[in-house]
């Protein structure tokens, strides 16, 4: 039987929530906004100037710059996580640098970096495929219910 009534607090408990919430000082949340705006658009910016660069001196087409675009942003998070970079940036942007890519690139390096004292397999490896495992059944449970919608509102192809 599950207990979805809030805990009931001792008059104490209750006086020290009270307490806690009147001395936590106010959250500068249109600043945070900004940060994140800024910071988020400027990865974004970033990897757009990246990909251009593909397209123009590389050659690509946009599709084709696509992909080594993704590899460069992931390899400068990376470079940046591992200098204490991103860090620094994720403390003062917040969610900006969540930006899908790098945020992610982020999150695997930082757990390498910080179990591959517990050895390559069980500490680098297992922390980072902890962290991958949820985000890559998520993404392919993610795309079978698109595919499935694709195909319930266009049936018979069509791109």
């Amino acid at each position: 039987m599950s207990n979805n009534k809030k805990k009931k607090l001792t008059p104490v408990q209750q006086e020290y929530q009270d307490l806690a919430k009147r001395k936590e000082p106010p959250r500068p949340v249109v600043i945070n906004c900004i940060r994140a705006f800024i910071v988020g658009g400027a990865i974004c910016v970033l990897g757009q100037a990246i990909q251009d660069m593909f397209i123009h001196w590389g050659g690509f087409d946009k599709k084709e710059a696509s992909n080594p675009t993704v590899a460069v942003l992931i390899l400068i998070s990376t470079i940046l996580t591992s200098l204490g970079v991103y860090d620094k940036m994720a403390q003062w942007a917040g969610a900006g640098t969540a930006v899908p890519v790098t945020g992610f690139a982020n999150s695997m390096a930082s757990a390498a970096i910080e179990h591959r004292s517990e050895g390559l397999v069980l500490g680098v490896g297992g922390k980072m495929f902890k962290l991958a495992g949820p985000v890559i059944v998520f993404g392919v449970v993610a795309a079978f219910f698109v595919s499935l919608c694709h195909l319930i509102f266009n049936p018979g192809g069509g791109h």
